[in-house]
Formats: structure tokens, C-alpha cells, sequence
């Protein structure tokens, strides 16, 4: 009976989180720099297309909060599974470097070779699996350790940063065109960017749902998941592409957009539990929520002026990290 009580519990919480991230997208479909109504935008959209109205919310609004409803659950999805694997609160794309090196691969395609923008995904999943990897084989010993962990995170974020620093000192001309991606924005997203993380992102949502079960056998350690008849090795190395495809993903549309991987898992966590088989779908509609509500608060804000989102989530999650630490160490 307590385990069904459970059950319709987490199923509620769940129910809660999708009306919360719905609630969300059409928050940031009503509001911006021209507020228009919901009855204005049915209208629009409906009956008067030939309107200014049709043009801001299927041209502007709607790509924009799609992508950043992709992008919030790709780097909250990627976060929940690199805490997952490692067993560390702290571990997220951001804070162990692995958006660093899909960022350096992206830079590279946007300012070296434009032509093939195209292939900015493919080439931020490469640096983003290739910073895992690296990191993850620097930091073991005997195990995953949090200092380790974050230290050799720092090591490589800030190799990869000088990197970046290296490129914009060579092409200073270009320089402009990439701030926006490296603090973190929507500002210029299009239908354009929706085609490009869309497959990705339901690829690796998918999988996750189909294989979440395995994650919940990880969690209770290495040998026991051995005994269970697991693969342990082979499994993790699963989830790390998976999780570097779609932080790679989320990070060749929006650019460097912080601490969305730390505090989403996080806090559904809290909400929902461990059991991976209700913490996924919770993540990715927490995380669809966060990103969007975010973004549109950097859109009025200071309208007609806005700021890029990632300024946004960096000072929320700043405080956050901190109370992780301070946590962690009591």
C-alpha cells in the first residue's frame, strides 16, 4: 500500500512539473518587448495571419521558446546523468568542464569555418565527449572523489578557455559576432536553431527513457550493479554519450549557458526522489521550465533592452553552487 501511495505521490509531482513548464512556455509566448494578449495571440495565429502579431509570435517568440524549451532539458538531462554516474551532487556540464569543450568545438565552426554552421552539434558533442572522457579518467581513483572531480574539472575548463581566449585574439574582427555565446543567449534564435538541437535532443530524450532502470542499478554502486549483472563500464560509457550529445546539443545553439545541469537535477531530485524512472521525465519538464522562465525574464527585464539569459542563470546559480559546497562539507 505505502509503495502505490508512493507511486500516485511521484505521479502527481510529475503532473505538477508538466503544468509548470506549460505554464512556462506560454509565459513566454504572451510576454516581450510587445506584450500581446491570449486572446490576440489565438487570433493571430488563427484567423490573422497577415498581422504583426503572426509575425512576432511564429517568427520570434515561438522558435525561440521551443529552443530554449530544448536546450533546458538537454543540459538539465545531461547534468542529472553525470551526478547519476559519478554519484556527485556537484557534477553537471558547466561545472566539470564538459560545456567548455563543446564550446571551444563550436567556436572553432563559428568562427573558422561559418560556411558549415551546420555542423556545430556534431562538433560540440565531439568536444563535449572528449572533455568527459578526460576529465572522468583524471578524476578516478579508486573511484569518482568530489574534490578530484572538481579540480580536474577546473584544470580543463580553464585549458579550454585559453583555447577560446586564443581564437578571439587571432580573429579580434569576428569577436562581436560571438559574445552572445559565450555569456549564453537566445537573442537571435530562429527556426533554424529549433531544426538543428531538435533531433538531437528527442534522440537522447528517448533513449534515456528507455534505458532510465539502468542508471537506478549504477546508483547503488559498482559492485553491486556487477552483481546484478550489469555492465558497469560498458553502461557509463552509454551514458556519457548520451549525456555529451546533449550537452553538445544545448551548447552549440545557445552557447555557454551555465548551471542549468546543476540545479535542475537537483532540485527535482528533491521534489521527486532518485528513482530515475520519475526523475528523467521530471527533469525534463523542470528543465524546459527553468530555461524558458528565465528567458523571458532577461526579455523584459529591462525592456526593451535584454540581457542575455545566461547572466540570469549565472546569478542564480552562483549562490546555489555555493550552498552545495557548504552542504557538502557539513
Amino acid at each position: 500500500m505505502n509503495q502505490q501511495n508512493e507511486k500516485i505521490k511521484k505521479s502527481a509531482i510529475l503532473i505538477a512539473c508538466m503544468c509548470f513548464s506549460i505554464t512556462g512556455f506560454f509565459i513566454s509566448i504572451v510576454n516581450g518587448a510587445v506584450k500581446i494578449s491570449f486572446v490576440e495571440i489565438v487570433n493571430a495565429i488563427f484567423f490573422e495571419e497577415a498581422t504583426v502579431n503572426y509575425q512576432i509570435i511564429m517568427n520570434v517568440r515561438l522558435p525561440r521558446t521551443i529552443t530554449a524549451s530544448l536546450v533546458g532539458t538537454s543540459l538539465a538531462l545531461s547534468g542529472s546523468i553525470l551526478q547519476g554516474i559519478m554519484r556527485n551532487p556537484l557534477a553537471s556540464p558547466n561545472i566539470i568542464g564538459v560545456s567548455s569543450g563543446a564550446g571551444l568545438m563550436t567556436l572553432i565552426i563559428l568562427i573558422l569555418f561559418p560556411d558549415y554552421y551546420f555542423l556545430a552539434p556534431l562538433s560540440a558533442f565531439i568536444g563535449a565527449l572528449t572533455a568527459t572522457l578526460f576529465i572522468y579518467f583524471l578524476a578516478w581513483k579508486q573511484g569518482v572523489a568530489t574534490t578530484r572531480l572538481i579540480l580536474a574539472g577546473v584544470a580543463v575548463s580553464s585549458l579550454l578557455g585559453a583555447g577560446n581566449n586564443a581564437i578571439m585574439t587571432f580573429y579580434p574582427d569576428k569577436v562581436s559576432g560571438v559574445i552572445g555565446f559565450m555569456v549564453g543567449g537566445l537573442s537571435a534564435t530562429n527556426w533554424k536553431h529549433v531544426d538543428m538541437i531538435f533531433p538531437y535532443a528527442i534522440v537522447g530524450i528517448i533513449l534515456l527513457l528507455l534505458i532510465s532502470n539502468k542508471l537506478n542499478i549504477l546508483m547503488l554502486g559498482d559492485e553491486v550493479a556487477t552483481g546484478l549483472g550489469l555492465n558497469v563500464e560498458k553502461t557509463k560509457f552509454l551514458f556519457i554519450i548520451i549525456s555529451s550529445v546533449l550537452a553538445g546539443a544545448a551548447v552549440s545553439v545557445v552557447g555557454l549557458l551555465g548551471f542549468v545541469g546543476l540545479i535542475v537535477p537537483h532540485i527535482t531530485r528533491q521534489l521527486i526522489g532518485s528513482d530515475y524512472r520519475f526523475l528523467i521525465p521530471a527533469t525534463i519538464f523542470t528543465g524546459s521550465a527553468v530555461v524558458i522562465l528565465c528567458d523571458t525574464l532577461a526579455r523584459v527585464m529591462f525592456a526593451p533592452v535584454e540581457i542575455p539569459v545566461g547572466i540570469i542563470m549565472s546569478a542564480l546559480g552562483a549562490p546555489f553552487f555555493l550552498y552545495l559546497l557548504r552542504r557538502k562539507k557539513e
